[in-house]
């Protein structure tokens, strides 16, 4: 919203301002964010009694962050990474050429071309915040995240039809933006938390730095490859093909994760279930070794469902 009043002024002056307001909130964050509980002077969250008492006999030390390959072989890390880069690639999209879009489409000027793209931001904020306290309350965000998706298609197909009316298309974006950047808020943040509290890492908190890392990485992979594939799309077929790509990336993302969720409802059917993306589990299963067997022998396909 600021820098489509600015933009009238000059492109310029709407870089320059969002720079000082970058820069002065950086220093906000960093004197004000506390990143670990040992920089307050706390110990870092134990899971056990016998964790409890080694913290209190031993001094605190900072853990060995884990490689990348073990990081990338954690259970559900692969199939986020690529789901993200698929859904990013979607959603920068639309940030960076949505503006260009609405003014070279429908003839709006650049200045209310920048104001109504901004819709698309709110329902991506709107659906951050509705879907992560939703997935608050179950012990995957999996089943959500992908049921999202499959809305999302059909906002994108809906939205390139989208008549020449200001009133219609923020309604539209507004949708598309729930339902494609809400997904992508979740992946980048709680799924990416949630990946990163592994059993396998338990009492590893540094991993999750590592595990955030690969997601984001990859997601900035694909959004890069977008920002060379969209152009081109569009300056051989035209924005009607723009927008089918799109659907094609979303139904990659989709795909991507359709095998996690599918292992995630064969786990819950058992009665066994633990969540790939979430530190969870139940409290009948007697012994968390033959658990993780089990897990691991279905993760590399020994154990038809």
């Amino acid at each position: 919203m600021i820098s489509s009043r600015l933009v009238l002024m000059g492109y310029q002056y709407a870089f320059a301002v969002n720079s000082i307001l970058l820069f002065l909130f950086g220093f906000v964050v960093f004197f004000n964010l506390k990143s670990a509980p040992r920089d307050v002077g706390l110990p870092d969250p134990i899971e056990s009694p016998d964790e409890q008492n080694r913290v209190i006999e031993e001094p605190t030390q900072r853990p060995v962050p884990i490689n990348f390959w073990r990081a990338w072989l954690l259970p559900g890390v692969i199939s986020y990474s690529l789901a993200y880069a698929c859904l990013k690639l979607v959603n920068y999209g639309f940030f960076f050429w949505l503006p260009y879009y609405l003014h070279s489409n429908f003839g709006w000027s650049e200045s209310d071309a920048d104001a109504l793209s901004a819709w698309y931001d709110v329902g991506g904020i709107v659906a951050a915040i509705i879907a992560g306290a939703i997935s608050d309350h179950f012990t995957s965000r999996t089943p959500i995240v992908v049921a999202m998706l499959v809305c999302s298609t059909f906002s994108l197909w809906a939205y390139s039809a989208s008549p020449s009316s200001m009133v219609i298309n923020a309604i539209l974006l507004t949708i598309a933006g729930f339902f494609i950047g809400g997904p992508a808020n979740m992946i980048s943040s709680s799924v990416s938390a949630d990946l990163g509290r592994a059993r396998e890492l338990r009492g590893n908190a540094e991993a999750l730095s590592t595990v955030t890392g690969i997601v984001d990485g990859t997601g900035s992979f694909g959004a890069a490859l977008g920002q060379v594939l969209i152009p081109s799309i569009q300056a051989v077929f035209g924005w009607e093909f723009v927008f089918y790509g799109f659907i094609v990336m979303i139904i990659c993302t989709t795909a991507c994760l359709t095998p996690l969720l599918y292992r995630e409802l064969q786990w819950r059917r058992r009665g066994s279930y633990v969540s790939l993306t979430s530190d969870s589990e139940t409290e009948e299963e007697p012994e968390i070794a033959e658990e993780e067997i089990a897990r691991r022998r279905i993760f590399s396909g020994e154990v038809p469902f």
